[in-house]
């Protein structure tokens, strides 16, 4: 059998290819472009890569245009951590020498001697993966423009924080643009607050909300220099501008996964599970696939989510500490599930608070109860059956009533 193990770079990358003794058949430096990927594909054909039997390819990062052109077909990319990676190589060379070429060579040898030990990328899409990115960008800029509003506007915050999402939200960004500073604020007449309201397309409470937001903004509040206060209003303006594009793209993210997930043959076992929508289901099955051979035990997938506690042991000492090395996305979208699921689910409601009331914090009774349930999701999906309340937290629910 052949190994392909290749050093990734930004502009170029180093290729190098093992038999089952560890003998470097070829070795090649290419370059990021089509004519790289195809003397890659050649190189590997040469060496009995074929549709049927790929030959498994080591490679240090999961993502770009080099992987894509991998992960045609039936071949197997698996994605090394840089930190194992270099903990191989220090099998081979004691003195910390580090090449392009060498290293290689050292992954592929990863799969020669230890591919069992490493999961290969699922076949996922990274629609999911694209609609986190881009809610994760939407409330990183919501912090900054929050942050600048408490400097020289902190009637805002208190005018339009009063509703969930405050500065997410279209009113928000429409009230913001007509009236940046807030001398300007103070002068908006009900007129006007009930225009830009119904121009952001709210029907609702448009007269209530118009003369509580006249009142906030007309109180008292310590002012910035007039020069001062329109210049962070420009500021203001340049971040709002980066805002209401990154919600823009949030939303039409969310709908294209709206539409996709509920396709795949996983979406139904997915959504069987209390706290699971749409959103978080699809960004749950992007990052485990939809192979289910890709993980043998619940152990595999529990400890890839960063769910179960990790021990270290030696000699009389040991111990229990939560994990580091995991993958993020999936942990977050971790929290998120627990979080909603205490509401949706009796049974996770009375485990979590068994868990706090033997000593947990809210975050280790929330890793523990997402710990539980990722493992009858793997459950589920391994036996293709939809989740039931009444099996999966039995003790609690008999607590419960």
């Amino acid at each position: 059998m052949i190994y392909c193990g290749i050093d990734w770079a930004e502009k170029t990358h180093d290729v190098a290819l093992v038999d089952d003794d560890g003998t470097l058949l070829a070795k090649r430096h290419i370059t990021d472009d089509a004519t790289g990927y195809k003397i890659l594909l050649d190189l590997l054909a040469e060496h009995g890569d074929t549709e049927d039997t790929p030959i498994p390819v080591a490679i240090e990062t999961s993502r770009g245009l080099l992987v894509a052109v991998l992960r045609t077909g039936k071949r197997q990319v698996y994605a090394i951590n840089p930190m194992a990676a270099a903990r191989y190589r220090d099998r081979h060379a004691v003195t910390r020498k580090k090449s392009d070429p060498g290293d290689a060579l050292v992954l592929a040898n990863i799969l020669r001697t230890d591919m069992h030990a490493h999961r290969p990328l699922p076949q996922d899409s990274d629609l999911a993966r694209a609609q986190q990115d881009a809610v994760w960008n939407r409330q990183q800029l919501a912090n900054q423009l929050r942050s600048l509003l408490r400097e020289y506007f902190p009637a805002a915050l208190d005018a339009y924080l009063h509703w969930q999402n405050g500065l997410c939200r279209p009113e928000t960004r429409v009230l913001l643009e007509l009236a940046p500073t807030p001398s300007r604020a103070a002068r908006l007449s009900l007129a006007q607050l009930r225009s830009a309201l119904k121009r952001a397309g709210r029907q609702r409470r448009i007269d209530a909300d118009a003369e509580r937001i006249r009142e906030v903004l007309r109180a008292e509040y310590a002012h910035q220099p007039p020069l001062v206060e329109d210049a962070l209003g420009k500021q203001m303006l340049a971040l709002l501008r980066q805002l209401s594009a990154a919600c823009i793209a949030a939303d039409q993210l969310a709908e294209a996964v709206e539409e996709a997930f509920p396709q795949h043959p996983d979406a139904e076992i997915i959504l069987s599970f209390p706290g699971l929508g749409t959103q978080l289901g699809a960004r749950i099955l992007a990052e485990i696939g939809d192979d289910h051979t890709r993980f043998t035990t619940a152990r595999g997938m529990k400890a890839y989510a960063g769910a179960s506690p990790i021990t270290r042991a030696s000699g009389k000492k040991s111990s229990i500490t939560r994990r580091w090395v995991k993958n993020d996305r999936l942990n977050h979208t971790g929290y998120l599930w627990a979080f909603a699921a205490l509401t949706a689910s009796p049974g996770a409601k009375s485990h979590y608070d068994r868990r706090r009331e033997a000593g947990d914090w809210h975050a280790a009774a929330q890793r523990n109860l997402f710990n539980k349930m990722i493992g009858q999701l793997y459950h589920c999906l391994q036996k293709h059956i939809l989740f039931d309340e009444n099996l999966a937290f039995p003790t609690q629910l008999l607590e419960a009533a």
